[in-house]
């Protein structure tokens, strides 16, 4: 698992949605712009005509309420789902869009992320174009994240960065390709299961419309923990502890000034835990195997947990006190250059056997996955309760400052 607590897998995959042929795929394409169409005029008319969600009743608050927390914005020059804080509950989706021409696939997935970009800045900004997405504390707070998958962006020769590209395989994989890739993809996540439920239908249907069919989904979760606190993962250990700060984000994770500086590449990976096993485990060899303290999260070479592991130390006889086999150690951005990740990652629990981690992590370029998950396919300790599953790479887009639409850039 790449970078520190972090990996999974899954047994029975679901089918994947059946392409429309290309006859239906055309007449869907007109469909797709009345659609998108609609859903345009639906926010816009909620947007001018609906009620303001939250002041109902002349605008104050019931007595006894606590106060709404201020919404998410949609649009501005990083997406949501990078700059919001993580929630404790995500969807992933991903789309395939059928070939028929050039042209007519730029025109649908240009149409299709207008729509998206209607209906996700039109709910965020309290004006949503369905019902169940309307209450009385304000505008849904959720985040959102689109991106593109490299076979999508080399087909219809879209600007995309040089370092989109798919990893190579890796020892041990176990990846089922109904369960990963896609030429879309679209995360969700917010306080509860509601409001990525609603709205994933929504941009499913979108999808459907001008032609796309959705290939796989996938829920996750994490918990509740205080602010600027650092989730576990479902082996019990701290996950994200050595996230890049803006500065090396800007030098590792946003693409380089130009057109792609608040874009960057998301490699998702979907690895099953034996949880069961690895707990039954001492402490202390799950110590050594991760690197670090299951208690407060600290390298064991530190006393806190955003200590830098030193992995040079050694004990009188020799050995590291942080194992050559340690997750942290073969994940540690000393071994790379300095490269780090942004992880934001999710746990899933879809069945008793079925249970990990959804690695979610964002970079420049997929290179700096392929090196440090090299290392850990290699030799990491916890490779005997990992099992990758699923696989996935998309080029984030860029956000949407106010009166722009997601992805603009892609065909100029």
């Amino acid at each position: 698992m790449p970078t520190e607590p972090e990996n999974a897998p899954q047994s029975s995959p679901p089918a994947v949605t059946a392409a429309p042929g290309v006859g239906r795929r055309r007449a869907l394409l007109a469909a797709g712009a009345v659609l998108a169409a609609g859903v345009g005029a639906a926010v816009g008319e909620l947007a001018h005509d609906g009620p303001v969600f939250g002041a109902s009743d002349g605008g104050r608050a019931p007595v006894g309420a606590p106060p709404a927390e201020a919404a998410i914005p949609f649009h501005g020059e990083r997406q949501s789902g990078l700059t919001a804080p993580q929630f404790p509950t995500t969807r992933l989706l991903a789309f395939d869009v059928p070939p028929v021409s050039t042209t007519a696939d730029r025109t649908a997935l240009r149409d299709l992320l207008a729509a998206w970009t209607r209906l996700l800045s039109g709910t965020a900004a309290g004006s949503p174009p369905d019902p169940r997405l309307r209450g009385d504390a304000g505008p849904p707070r959720f985040a959102a994240l689109v991106g593109l998958g490299p076979a999508l962006a080399a087909r219809l020769e879209l600007a995309v960065p040089a370092g989109l590209t798919e990893p190579p395989a890796f020892p041990g994989d176990r990846l089922d390709p109904a369960r990963g890739g896609g030429d879309l993809l679209l995360q969700l996540s917010a306080d509860d299961q509601w409001t990525p439920s609603v709205l994933a239908e929504l941009a499913t249907t979108a999808a459907r419309s001008a032609g796309a069919a959705l290939r796989w989904s996938q829920s996750g979760f994490l918990p509740r923990t205080e602010p600027d606190v650092t989730p576990r993962n479902l082996f019990g250990f701290k996950d994200g502890t050595a996230n890049p700060d803006e500065e090396a984000a800007r030098q590792w994770v946003w693409g380089p000034p130009g057109p792609h500086e608040h874009a960057t590449v998301l490699v998702y990976r979907r690895i099953r835990m034996d949880t069961a096993a690895f707990a039954a485990l001492p402490e202390e060899q799950q110590n050594a195997a991760m690197g670090r303290r299951i208690g407060d999260g600290a390298p064991l070479t530190g006393a806190a947990e955003h200590d830098e592991p030193d992995l040079y130390a050694k004990h009188p006889d020799g050995a590291y006190v942080i194992p050559a086999t340690a997750h942290v150690r073969l994940t540690g951005p000393r071994l790379d250059g300095g490269a780090r990740m942004l992880r934001r990652g999710y746990s899933y629990d879809d069945a008793p056997d079925d249970r990990g981690l959804l690695f979610v992590a964002f970079m420049r370029d997929t290179a700096q996955f392929t090196r440090v998950q090299s290392r850990l396919a290699d030799r990491d300790a916890l490779n005997p309760f990992l099992a990758h599953t699923a696989s996935a790479v998309a080029y984030v887009l860029p956000g949407a400052p106010e009166g722009t639409v997601l992805g603009e850039h892609l065909f100029s």
